[in-house]
């Protein structure tokens, strides 16, 4: 079976620039989940003059700064504060009115009394104000009999009208389809969810710090590609109505990355989004994020290196620690980290010498152990990257460094210095999971096209994550590539690692869902 992607056949599969997708506007209407009481204190609120979406307010701090006055009460006791956030929780008590008033750093009570404030605002509070509803406060600090910091409201503003009831208060948003479909809801409600997400962004921070600190330069390459390369995957293809033609989107920004370092940039990196039109599970998601680096005049050993020293420092950086929990697994990230080949691991983990048996009885290996797409397997190396695969990965719970792969499917790797049908490649696994991925890159153009031309037979007869060639990139190479090393690390399981958690849509704010409809 032939999958030549010329034109003629995508654009057949692509739909017309002016086909409509989307939901019909009695979809759209019919999908919207407003309140009716809501909307008609909404209408009340605008009766009375007042504008219930107003264009700013005033702060002069943030709730968590205001939680920390209390650290020193006898100083800041009826102090004046001036902060907005969101109601959550209103328990209404004839002249007193509770409510917990919640922002991106924490929450705090605030009171309102009667008297404290006009008859007619408290009157509009307690008559207009729901949960939900955004709202800016002036009061001052003070502490409850039971001891719970507070503050009591001498003023309040309507800020934004909430239309949408939240979750029941006891039982908050549990469903997780729920949960990953309306992501603003569950960062609504879901304080800790929104750590998450708060150590993702540090962690992207961490790794620039780390990178431009050895004076790493960051750059940004195509996403919308004419030939896609980098990695075996499946593309995700469109159509460019302007150049009439195909374009795919990035796998992988691994050979423009490398074309800079061609250029004369000795040390590069980029943080990106990649897209790979491949299953969705627990560790797969068909966009995701993750940063390459290339550094010149290194190898894999050099790359190595890197990965475990910027890793170990960014758990320290962010747990203040070595150890995280995933599961019912204590992982050490403490350096130095374990490093074996891939031939010695399947030796270790699963007591199977490959080259000690035939073709034959490899496969049968295979099929008892029911290994999936055994029969692609036709020669050592490819038997010793199925079986090991099948056999170990999922016992790599520490980190460890697997290395010297067979060349069969690593095409852009260098050959190894001293084993024959080997190049010098590594991945790093973790908790069962591959989380990084490096090189001695490949230099020689001859060599690279060669393995580009062994791909592209393997995609012709219906492998679909083989890779395609691109001969701008062999050009490229034959202008001179310096010996250099380089890195991929997978920042979506990463987050995973460090918040413990077992799926990758818990870390991806809007994974990838099917359609409702």
């Amino acid at each position: 079976m032939s999958i030549e992607l010329n034109n003629t056949e995508l654009s057949d599969k692509i739909p017309p620039s002016d086909s409509n997708d989307t939901l019909s506007d009695d979809n759209l209407l019919k999908s919207r989940v407003f309140d009716d009481s809501k909307i008609a204190k909404l209408n009340g609120i605008k009766s009375q003059g007042l504008n219930p979406y107003p264009y700013r307010f005033e702060k002069n701090g943030d709730i968590c700064e205001i939680l920390k006055k209390f650290d020193d009460f006898e100083q800041n006791e009826g102090l004046t504060v001036k902060t907005a956030g969101r109601l959550y929780n209103i328990r209404r008590l004839g002249k007193m009115i509770f409510a917990d008033l919640g922002d991106q750093g924490g929450r705090i009570q605030v009171t309102l009394r009667k008297g404290d404030l006009p008859d007619d605002a408290f009157e509009t509070f307690k008559n207009l104000v729901d949960s939900g509803d955004i709202i800016g406060i002036k009061g001052e600090l003070f502490r409850t009999k039971r001891g719970e910091n507070s503050i009591s409201v001498s003023e309040f503003s309507l800020l934004s009208k909430s239309l949408c009831a939240l979750p029941e208060k006891f039982h908050g948003l549990k469903d997780i389809e729920t949960r990953y479909r309306k992501r603003y809801l569950d960062l609504i409600v879901n304080a800790e969810k929104r750590e998450i997400f708060v150590m993702r962004s540090k962690l992207i921070s961490e790794i620039r710090r780390y990178l431009t600190e050895r004076e790493f330069l960051e750059f940004e390459t195509p996403v919308l590609q004419t030939v896609y390369g980098g990695a075996n995957a499946r593309p995700f293809m469109t159509f460019h109505n302007c150049l009439g033609q195909n374009l795919f989107l990035r796998i992988a920004p691994e050979l423009y990355l490398k074309r800079l370092v061609v250029g004369g940039y000795e040390k590069v990196f980029e943080i990106c989004k990649n897209f790979r039109n491949e299953d969705i599970d627990t560790t797969h998601n068909p966009e995701f994020t993750m940063i390459e680096v290339y550094e010149a005049y290194r190898d894999y050993n050099d790359m190595m290196d890197l990965t475990e020293c910027l890793i170990s420092e960014l758990v320290f950086k962010l747990t203040g620690g070595y150890e995280v929990k995933m599961g019912e697994n204590t992982i050490n990230l403490r350096s130095p980290w374990k490093r074996i080949s891939m031939e010695d691991a399947l030796k270790e983990y699963a007591g199977l010498d490959v080259f000690a048996h035939s073709l034959e009885e490899l496969r049968q290996i295979a099929i008892e152990n029911r290994i999936e797409d055994y029969e692609k397997a036709k020669t050592y190396g490819e038997f010793l990257a199925l079986l090991f695969e099948g056999l170990v990965e999922d016992k790599l719970i520490n980190p460890t460094f697997i290395y010297d792969f067979p060349v069969e499917n690593s095409p852009l790797a260098k050959n190894h210095r001293s084993k024959e049908g080997f190049v010098e490649r590594f991945e790093l696994f973790l908790n069962g999971w591959e989380l990084a991925n490096g090189y001695s890159e490949l230099n020689d153009p001859l060599e690279q096209e060669k393995r580009f031309e062994e791909q592209d037979k393997k995609r012709k007869l219906g492998d679909l994550e083989a890779q395609t060639v691109d001969y701008d990139f062999i050009n490229a190479l034959g202008y001179g590539l310096p010996p250099t090393g380089g890195m991929g690390l997978g920042i979506d399981r990463l987050t995973m690692l460090l918040a413990g958690l077992e799926s990758i849509k818990e870390v991806i704010l809007f994974p990838q869902m099917k359609r409702e409809d």
